[in-house]
């Protein structure tokens, strides 16, 4: 088949450039955006932060300078140079200068600390250790994974040291060295499975106490019957009371399963959440603000207005001054089309955040969950005549502070479910209700899924058994048998 040439029309929607940008910025949450905006004043020249000065142009009053005449003058540049200067001295400001020349703004560091890694090798340096045992302890510190236990087997361990280090030694000699890490803070660590965690920081409390003495034996003898909750079995197997029994397993419930997530927590860095919009009650009446503490006043730059000016005068006879006009040109376009993103951007954000707060008003009013009204993407999207892709990027983490606490705007969002009487509810006012209805059973004898669903039944919920599952696994609630206590 020969290649043609051939002239085709299609009709097809494609994003502009400003609009690819707001979408962006659209998710951007509250303490990126002033980065976002840092950014893009070192990238544009054009763009400045501080507020417009009100001042008189000083050519407003220049007889020899026409804008008409400049215009004439550049017919081949074919733009208007009005469309670029800011004449009545308006500007878009970002956030309200709510505090007081006297007020000091305080930042809060963040301390990084040593990994847990870093902190355990540490502590090897304070053992008498030879030079072949350092680096066993070393690389079997290197391959404790970040809750504290050995997942490598040891044998890998022992090829390991063969071909990195070139250090030929036994799997005794390793599990002798692990041994003497197992020693280290924090009590467990370089445990093999839970069990063996357990079992190193019971006996680290061996101090003559019976109950200390019984949790041991559970953990040695009877792993199994214990994590499975089966305590009628471990009481007759070891002939002692509920009570002796109950004593022991709340022993065991105080040690750590994961002994090294406390030093990775203390290790990390925790970023503050700054809300990006703020709900009060006043008299019944709800307001709604935004916050734009992280977005400073911008302005586009006056000396290159000037600039623009300048170049325009000699674009007509200067291939340079032609060059250096479109260079200039396109950074006021940049800068304003920035500008005009941030303002648009702000004014998505209130508009959805608004219409979000009336569709939950009860719930804002009340703080009660059982009053939350089933709300989806499309819904809002509705609402504010927007798209639902739109919506999802403004509820992308964004946070909003109520009276009741700091919420992400996707908690908010819910499914629907029926009532008996044909009432629509949110699936959330049921998570409520089953989490309500847990807490408050006999922990002796929990409540099983099936038996959830018939009490939701009897409150006008139709649900299923299995639907009672989802949503208490939702919640991160066990299932009833793991529930169980003494």
């Amino acid at each position: 088949m020969a290649l043609k040439q051939y002239l085709a029309q299609k009709l097809e929607q494609r994003l502009s450039p400003q609009q690819i940008q707001l979408m962006k910025l659209l998710q951007v949450p509250t303490m990126e955006l002033d980065q976002r905006i840092k950014q893009e004043i070192e990238e544009n020249p054009a763009l400045e932060e501080g507020a417009e000065e009100k001042e008189e142009d000083e050519y407003d009053n220049d007889d020899d300078y026409d804008k008409d005449d400049v215009n004439d003058k550049d017919d081949d540049a074919d733009f208007d140079i009005s469309a670029y200067i800011d004449e009545d001295g308006s500007d878009y400001k970002t956030k309200a200068n709510n505090t007081s020349k006297d007020d000091e703004e305080r930042v809060i560091p963040l301390s990084g600390e040593q990994s847990f890694q870093e902190k355990m090798t540490e502590q090897l340096h304070l053992l008498d250790m030879d030079e072949t045992q350092f680096m066993i302890a070393d690389t079997i510190i290197g391959n404790i994974d970040e809750s504290g236990y050995l997942n490598r087997e040891l044998d890998a361990i022992v090829d390991d040291l063969a071909f990195s280090a070139n250090i030929i030694t036994t799997e005794k000699d390793v599990e002798e060295v692990l041994i003497i890490i197992q020693d280290l803070d924090p009590a467990g660590v370089g445990a093999r499975d839970l069990k063996e965690c357990l079992l190193i920081q019971i006996n680290r409390k061996q101090d003559g106490d019976i109950t200390k003495y019984t949790a041991k034996i559970i953990l040695e003898q009877f792993f199994d019957e214990f994590t499975k909750k089966h305590y009628d079995k471990i009481s007759k197997k070891l002939e002692i009371e509920d009570q002796d029994l109950k004593e022991a397993v709340a022993e065991i419930l105080k040690l750590n399963p994961k002994p090294g997530g406390s030093m990775k927590e203390s290790s990390k860095n925790h970023q503050q959440i700054i809300p990006d919009f703020m709900i009060t009650e006043f008299e019944g009446r709800l307001e709604l603000t935004l916050n734009g503490r992280n977005a400073p006043e911008l302005k586009v730059s006056r000396d290159y207005e000037q600039m623009l000016r300048t170049y325009a005068e000699g674009a007509k006879t200067s291939k340079s001054d032609k060059d250096a006009l479109q260079f200039v040109k396109q950074k006021l376009d940049g800068a304003k089309w920035f500008i005009d993103a941030i303002k648009q951007r702000q004014n998505t954000l209130l508009l959805t955040m608004n219409a979000i707060m009336n569709y939950q008003k009860e719930y804002f009013l009340t703080g009660d969950e059982t009053n939350f009204k089933p709300m989806i993407l499309k819904d809002i999207a509705e609402i504010v005549s927007l798209d639902i892709s739109t919506i999802s990027r403004v509820a992308n983490s964004k946070y909003v502070q109520t009276g009741y606490g700091i919420f992400s705007l996707k908690y908010f969002f819910s499914e629907s479910l029926s009532t008996d009487s044909g009432e629509e509810v949110s699936t959330r006012e049921v998570k409520k209700i089953l989490s309500e209805a847990i807490e408050g059973e006999k922990k002796k004898r929990p409540l099983t899924d099936e038996k959830l669903a018939d009490l939701l039944r009897e409150k006008g919920y139709n649900i299923a058994r299995r639907t009672v599952a989802k949503y208490r696994e939702q919640l991160n609630i066990p299932v009833a048998r793991l529930r169980k206590e003494l």
